[in-house]
């Protein structure tokens, strides 16, 4: 047995990320409006865990930020709640939300911790859902509203702007019904797609019209690669091509950096009579440059024709499920490719997630989680991480999800990706053995493996 270690690059930016929904509660206090997922989780015949308390972050958020300190913790990815800054979704600004975000923002730069945020992560205002919510094309002047609220109060207080996070939930909740909204309807579900898609490039065009000189803006798209589960199977072959371009990544990156929806896609949706209404255009604004992208990476996906693989809600924020069991790390190889070759990416990337769920994750007599299988996970993923960044993969820095076990959408409280565990009784925060680990990652700028 040999003790290697994989460094990374001076400068590597390491963070943990949150987002609002899922740790903030407080979701009627201060002027807060309900959100689709406030509304979505009460209904009564679905049995589901709320976020009304979560992990208390609206209140608890000083404590999380001197957390954050004492591990060294770089960087702070969260999400501002729509519904908290604009209640109504349009029109009136809400000053306590203003003077929270407001707060946090000072408090994490105190800490030198840099602060990265995402405007939308899945929680759209209810009241604008009763307009049609992203079905309603209003939906991108709606977003711009709310993002220049965001800019005028917060500007380059921000580093890193995000305009949406993992869209593709917006088509699971629209199309197939076990995230918010909860609607099973997917032509409405691909137009809802297109408006998100033109409200990013609009987003980014106004971005750059207030000239920041050190903010920069991105999207995060998750990437979960579909590889045909038998190679030598066309059918096999066929379902994956057909998963990564129409049910996955591809309906986002294609437009975003290529200017349009591809081959597959547009035969796909016309076969189904589901293609979106595009005005003349809409590609040119969505395919607005960047200053980076954000990539949630956590596995890979194996389809096999013959055993038919449905999206489901069991693994909470991460909804797909393989055929496969184990931890595919070396996927995260494929996909940085990927967007070198297929998406002709040539912007910094930043793993703006990744991380591995756990049970309920018991604490030993002293309170600690000694959560060795997530340390093992994250250990294989940082090796394969730095030997991509050696082999000439842009990669700017590392977003661990998640600081806090918290609110996980349709899984609520039953699995825990959080480095530092909650206790949702006493909403106490404790640092479990992989805390510890990673803040000795962030440390030495690189991780340690055991190689037989």
């Amino acid at each position: 047995m040999s003790v290697k270690q994989y460094p990374f690059p001076e400068g590597f930016l390491w963070g943990t990320a949150t987002a609002a929904a899922q740790v903030e509660g407080a979701a009627y206090e201060d002027g807060r409006g309900p959100s689709i997922w406030d509304v979505f989780t009460h209904r009564p015949e679905l049995h589901l865990d709320t976020p009304d308390i979560a992990c208390d972050a609206y209140h608890r958020w000083p404590e999380d930020v001197a957390l954050m300190k004492s591990l060294g913790i770089q960087a702070y990815r969260f999400s501002f709640s729509w519904s908290r800054i604009l209640p109504e979704g349009i029109g009136k600004v809400n000053e306590s939300a203003i003077a929270y975000y407001r707060n946090l923002i000072q408090a994490l730069k105190q800490a030198g911790i840099k602060v990265c945020a995402t405007i939308y992560h899945w929680d759209l205002p209810h009241a604008l859902q009763t307009m049609g919510g992203f079905g309603n094309r209003e939906f991108i002047r709606w977003y711009l509203e709310y993002a220049k609220v965001l800019w005028d109060n917060f500007g380059e207080d921000v580093d890193l702007w995000i305009t949406f996070n993992e869209p593709i939930a917006v088509y699971i909740g629209h199309a197939l019904g076990f995230f918010a909204p909860g609607l099973r309807n997917e032509k409405y579900a691909r137009q809802c797609i297109h408006h998100l898609l033109v409200a990013h490039g609009e987003a980014v065009k106004l971005f750059r019209s207030y000239h920041f000189s050190k903010s920069q803006i991105g999207i995060t798209v998750d990437i979960w690669h579909h590889y045909p589960d038998r190679p030598d199977n066309p059918e096999d072959r066929l379902l994956a091509e057909l998963q990564n371009e129409t049910q996955g990544y591809g309906m986002f990156l294609n437009p975003i950096f290529l200017g349009g929806y591809s081959k597959r896609t547009v035969e796909y949706l016309q076969k189904k009579g589901i293609y979106p209404e595009i005005k003349p255009g809409d590609f040119a604004i969505i395919h607005q440059p960047l200053d980076f992208y954000g990539l949630n990476f956590y596995n890979a996906i194996y389809d096999r024709a013959d055993t038919k693989v449905e999206l489901t809600g069991d693994h909470g924020g991460n909804f797909q499920t393989s055929v496969r069991d184990g931890w595919d790390y070396d996927a995260l190889f494929d996909v940085l490719k990927l967007l070198k070759d297929k998406y002709q990416l040539r912007i910094p990337i930043y793993i703006t997630e990744n991380g591995m769920p756990g049970g309920m994750e018991t604490p030993d007599d002293h309170g600690i989680v000694h959560d060795a299988d997530r340390i093992d996970y994250l250990t294989n993923i940082l090796q394969r991480l730095s030997q991509a960044i050696q082999s000439g993969a842009d990669v700017r820095g590392y977003f661990l999800w998640s600081l806090l076990d918290n609110f996980e959408w349709s899984m609520g409280y039953q699995i825990r990706y959080g480095i530092c565990r909650t206790d949702y009784e006493t909403l106490s925060r404790a640092p479990k053995d992989s805390a510890r680990w990673y803040s000795g990652v962030i440390r030495d700028n690189a991780v340690t493996v055991e190689e037989k």
